[in-house]
């Protein structure tokens, strides 16, 4: 097992724009008590089905809750569907979320590691996708180092729970998770096998 560290190699274009996010951390710090019996204290819980939420984009955790909330309000129609998260979002403030998310954000999310036999084809795969497949490079979006960027809506990835990757992926190949941008997490899931999203779920936990 080992943690991966790669040089700053590629550049990408950010896309959209970002606005003055008005979270308060030491307000969601007072109101995260609940959240921690999944996702842990600081958000680096120890359950893999569920995400580490530490260190994740400010402006993706609020829009997490944002349509876990939209789901709730919608019977499911809209918005991201988990009932679970609707008893977590069901009192909360817009408010409230975005002190939840400013809090678990300026946390520092734990390292994770990458098993030896994955690395050279969760490599190609990630940085490369497979072009006879049609399949894109998780890179171009997500970053040499897995960390995504608040500016264009990409969450950081790196240091995740693969049980919990592998599961997300699955959700978007299915469709029971259709809320990431313009779709597109679900267009490239569904060229995924098994094997793929397997050897990239753990290829992930010790990219940095």
């Amino acid at each position: 097992m080992k943690k991966l560290v790669l040089p700053l190699t590629l550049l990408f274009g950010l896309i959209g724009s970002v606005q003055a996010f008005d979270g308060d951390a030491e307000a969601g710090k007072a109101k995260s008590a609940t959240c921690a019996a999944c996702h842990g204290a600081d958000g680096n819980g120890q359950v893999d089905i569920y995400p580490k939420i530490a260190g994740q984009h400010a402006q993706y955790l609020y829009k997490q809750l944002f349509e876990y909330k939209l789901g709730m309000t919608s019977g499911g129609k809209e918005g991201r569907n988990n009932p679970i998260m609707y008893g977590m979002v069901a009192t909360l403030t817009d408010q409230d979320m975005k002190d939840l998310a400013a809090y678990f954000s300026s946390q520092t999310m734990t390292s994770g590691t990458t098993p030896e036999d994955v690395i050279a084809k969760g490599q190609k795969l990630y940085r490369g996708g497979d072009e006879a497949r049609g399949i894109a490079s998780c890179i171009a979006c997500h970053g040499p180092r897995g960390v995504g960027t608040s500016l264009a809506g990409f969450p950081k990835i790196s240091g995740q729970h693969a049980a919990y990757l592998e599961a997300t992926l699955k959700e978007f190949r299915s469709g029971a998770r259709a809320n990431s941008m313009n779709g597109m997490m679900g267009d490239i899931a569904k060229k995924l096998t098994d094997e793929d999203i397997k050897i990239l779920s753990q290829y992930l936990g010790g990219l940095h």
